[in-house]
């Protein structure tokens, strides 16, 4: 032992096996502590009992000599920080000649496991750049698979390992596989078993038995869960296609069978699949039905949400059915049938379909927005914000169309309630730039025509008085004490609650004029004496299907009262609109989900009266309609 150690240990300043740790701490020697890292013991300053240690942002840092010898870890020269600090050159070279190698000694390093992102932590700064060790690592990821002597996780988080003598990595993969007891698991396994399948020696004595087993999972799944059965399956296809040497033990049981026995519940099954199987199942479509798969294609798209909207059109084009899907969308829009999703990727796609970016969208969103307004109320609706944001698209919709056909849109834009004032303005605005001399619509140099009363049902009436008086005297004042609470705690730049409490101000405030404007222009009606010898408002019209002679029963009420899962609808609605002044025997054309129909009108009875006694006007209320009248 070192003599001036020994000193200190006579002394009673140092104990036996502290000193011993010293000795493995001599200057010019590296260590590690748990906050300040890696460092170089400097000098020993015994006699003030210290010694003094460079780490990288602590130069020159002394430490008791108890302490440094309970805190510091010595490193040997063979540790990887070591190598680095001591011959920088020869680990850059490391890094192409022999990669492996390299990550072998930084995990022996940290004890034999390290994430990759420990893994770079260690080379990105002085080895590589951010973007060098990206490129870098995923060759090397590829390098540690093929080597065999490591254990490469599934999950880029988890650690890599240094694989334990006498286990390969297909062993590895095959007890992952057996270990796994959900069908999720099943098909993870197998997608690594996939990726590394050269690995396997004896692939139809070590591989046959897992096509088995995912062939049986995928038979259990696929009544209560035909997305688990669809990925087991496009799991066991791509292992035949790695492994031609395996073979099905299940004749039958294709994807293509799968897909033709659950074609019923595709709209419902696909969303729940990853974006790449839900890609193959319909690429998988023209084999599975045969000549009809682009209608069936179509009704799929029409029915479905997300990003199987986008996903359809694309396997459409491929498949060069570019003119049965232009067909489909011209109808749906013509039609106002579109969905809120098809017309949301239109717009997002509008380069490549420019010749229907036209008013006939427009009158199609707008439509779309009329079926959403009952539901989205509290959540933004993404159709609308589409329309919104998109500061060009409204342009382009209108920059070929005679300026009579503008001015009547600009004239339905403002009488809709589907958009706040602001929002109208920055609208109109939009049209007024391919049409400069509307600006006057604008500016309100053209006189306005009055609003027509709006007839509500008395009970949907009150609902809204009722929502107008909760505002007004509960949520407006406790919004008014958060966003005074929210005051006091100063900073407000870096205030998220006063913020917050301001954000839902603008909510609330917005919502109150929209509910005073709406009650305003509101007129209450209990139906009672409607008109039955035509359609009118209060009335139940029964009619049949001119091609079918199936019936259907619309009770045309309110502006506020449509249940379409009882086939009550508004007055405003397109079909109310179709249908109102009709009389008996007379027939009407309306849009249904297999295109135009023709319907005769077979009868026409009053609805139910609406019982619920009016109520006063509130304060509030008739202070807007004196407003108004001023």
């Amino acid at each position: 032992m070192d003599a001036e150690l020994q000193k200190l240990v006579e002394a009673g300043k140092l104990t036996s096996k502290s000193a011993g740790q010293l000795e493995k701490l001599k200057p010019g020697t590296f260590c590690l502590h748990k906050s300040w890292g890696f460092g170089r013991v400097r000098e020993w300053n015994l006699l003030l009992n210290q010694i003094v240690i460079d780490f990288a942002t602590k130069k020159s840092h002394p430490m008791q000599a108890q302490y440094a010898a309970e805190n510091l870890t010595p490193l040997t020269q063979e540790h990887f920080l070591v190598r680095k600090a001591t011959d920088i050159a020869l680990i850059k070279n490391l890094t192409k000649e022999n990669p492996v190698a390299l990550v072998q000694n930084i995990l022996e390093s940290l004890d034999g496991r390290a994430s990759a992102q420990q893994i770079g932590e260690w080379l990105i700064g002085d080895v590589f750049t951010e973007a060098e060790w990206k490129r870098w690592w995923e060759s090397t990821r590829k390098a540690l698979r093929a080597s065999g002597a490591f254990s490469i996780p599934a999950k880029k988080t988890d650690p890599i390992q240094i694989r334990g003598e006498g286990v390969s990595h297909a062993d590895e993969l095959l007890a992952a596989f057996n270990k796994a007891r959900q069908p999720k698991q099943q098909i993870a396994a197998v997608e690594q078993i996939i990726k590394s399948h050269e690995q396997f020696k004896e692939p139809e004595k070590q591989l046959q038995p897992i096509v088995v087993a995912i062939e049986n999972a995928a038979a259990r799944n696929q009544k209560l869960h035909p997305e688990l059965a669809l990925e087991l399956i496009i799991a066991r296809d791509d292992l035949l296609a790695g492994v031609p040497s395996l073979h099905t033990t299940h004749i039958g049981l294709t994807l293509s069978k799968l897909i033709v026995e659950e074609e019923k519940r595709l709209a419902s099954i696909l969303p729940n699949l990853p974006a790449a199987k839900e890609k193959r199942v319909l690429q998988a479509l023209p084999a599975a039905l045969g000549p009809g798969w682009t209608e069936r294609a179509l009704r799929l798209m029409e029915a479905s949400h997300g990003r199987m909207v986008a996903q359809i059109p694309r396997i459409l084009n491929e498949a060069g059915q570019h003119a049965e899907l232009r067909a489909m969308l011209e109808r749906s829009i013509r039609e106002h049938s579109a969905t809120s999703e098809m017309l949301i990727w239109l717009c997002g796609e509008k380069e490549n379909w420019g010749d229907l970016i036209t008013p006939d969208l427009l009158w199609a969103i707008l439509a779309a927005l009329e079926r959403e307004q009952h539901n989205f109320y509290g959540r933004g609706s993404k159709l609308q914000r589409t329309l919104v944001d998109d500061r060009e698209l409204l342009g382009e919709m209108f920059k070929k169309v005679d300026v009579g056909l503008a001015r009547d849109a600009m004239r339905r834009l403002q009488l809709t309630p589907l958009f706040d004032e602001l929002t109208k303005r920055s609208l109109l605005a939009r049209m007024v730039k391919v049409y400069p001399e509307l600006e006057s619509m604008i500016a309100g140099a053209e006189p306005q025509e009055k609003a027509a009363p709006v007839v509500v049902s008395w009970s949907s009436l009150e609902k809204r008085r009722a929502e107008h008086e909760e505002l007004v005297k509960v949520k407006i004042p406790e919004n008014s004490k958060e966003i005074a609470i929210a005051r006091s705690y100063g900073d407000l730049s870096e205030n998220f609650e006063f913020k917050a409490a301001k954000q839902m101000q603008s909510v609330l405030m917005r919502r109150k004029a929209e509910l005073e404007q709406m009650l305003h222009d509101a007129r209450g009606t209990s139906f009672e004496n409607p008109d039955t010898s035509r359609v009118s408002i209060g009335t139940i019209v029964r009619l049949r299907n001119d091609a079918t002679n199936d019936e259907e029963t619309y009770t045309i009420l309110g502006a506020w009262d449509s249940d379409p899962d009882r086939h009550i609808i508004s007055y405003q609605t397109a079909i109310g609109q179709v249908l109102l002044g009709h009389e008996i025997s007379e027939s009407v054309s309306l849009n249904t989900e297999h295109g135009v129909a023709q319907f005769k009108i077979v009868s026409i009875q009053p609805a139910p009266t609406d019982d619920i006694t009016p109520t006063a006007a509130p304060a509030a209320e008739k202070a807007v309609e004196i407003a108004a009248a001023k």
